[in-house]
């Protein structure tokens, strides 16, 4: 069986590597989700966020990816970064691939979200009026 394509990085997350991973001749929709960095949260002005994953963050990422694409039987893969990131920077980068656009948009979903609620990793967000907040604690 090959390992899933997961990541924690703390570099700046190479999407086309992404892509690469869950392609397949027989697959005709690519489906990619792109995390971005936004300037604002809650009305407030966001400068910049730092991420910070538990040490086995890798291992509930690559469990994620494994799960969903036993259950749908699709390619998916996921990379999440960490460390200090700036507005517009990729936090986190999956994609899907099917045979059709609506089994990927799907499965796109699920994993997101299940990585969003299951992956240790936590964000501080530095507010434009100098006030630091940890969320995810």
């Amino acid at each position: 069986m090959t390992l899933p394509f997961a990541r924690i990085t703390d570099a700046p997350i190479d999407e086309a590597a992404v892509r690469a991973a869950v392609e397949a001749a027989e697959c005709g929709a690519v489906v990619m989700f792109h995390g971005i960095v936004r300037d604002h949260d809650g009305g407030r002005g966001v400068l910049a966020l730092d991420y910070r994953a538990h040490p086995d963050a890798e291992r509930f990422i690559a469990e994620c990816v494994a799960s969903e694409a036993a259950a749908s039987g699709l390619r998916l893969a996921a990379v999440h970064r960490v460390g200090e990131l700036r507005i517009g920077d990729a936090a986190l980068v999956a994609a899907a691939s099917a045979p059709h656009r609506a089994e990927a948009f799907a499965a796109i979903e699920r994993l997101v979200e299940r990585i969003k609620h299951q992956v240790p990793i936590w964000k501080r967000q530095h507010f434009a009026d100098g006030v630091t907040e940890w969320v995810g604690l």
